[in-house]
């Protein structure tokens, strides 16, 4: 028997990030935790907004998925390698979304810049 979810529940839950997610992390480690995205492997970040969002659109694969924008000049606090990029939602403390980085080394007091990503959930199988 086959499996179904209509894309607008995939669309909720794809906004749901863009209209809560108000700062993106690059970490060192993977965070399990908003601590740990904002604070123990936090290597730089910067406030965003729904603005720095597409809207949900067909995956590439299947279901759905939407846009993260690029994000340019991104200061860096400190030094270490991103492995990791996190979405959080500083008002309530809370890791919305996180996905690996090609590994780059980062130097304190620099800057780098987030390229466009997007974050894609599969229609069930």
């Amino acid at each position: 028997m086959a499996k179904l979810v209509n894309d607008t529940v995939l669309d909720q839950a794809l906004n749901y990030i863009k209209n809560n997610s108000t700062r993106v992390c690059v970490c060192a480690s993977q965070p399990t935790t908003y601590s740990q995205a904002i604070t123990s492997y936090k290597l730089a970040d910067k406030s965003i907004n729904s603005t720095h969002f597409g809207s949900p659109a067909n995956g590439d694969a299947s279901g759905r998925k939407i846009a993260v924008n690029a994000q340019s000049s991104v200061s860096i606090d400190s030094t270490g390698s991103a492995a990791h990029v996190a979405l959080v939602k500083v008002a309530s403390t809370a890791l919305l979304y996180v996905t690996t980085t090609t590994t780059t080394g980062l130097t304190a007091g620099g800057k780098v810049n987030i390229g466009t990503w997007s974050i894609e959930i599969a229609d069930p199988t």
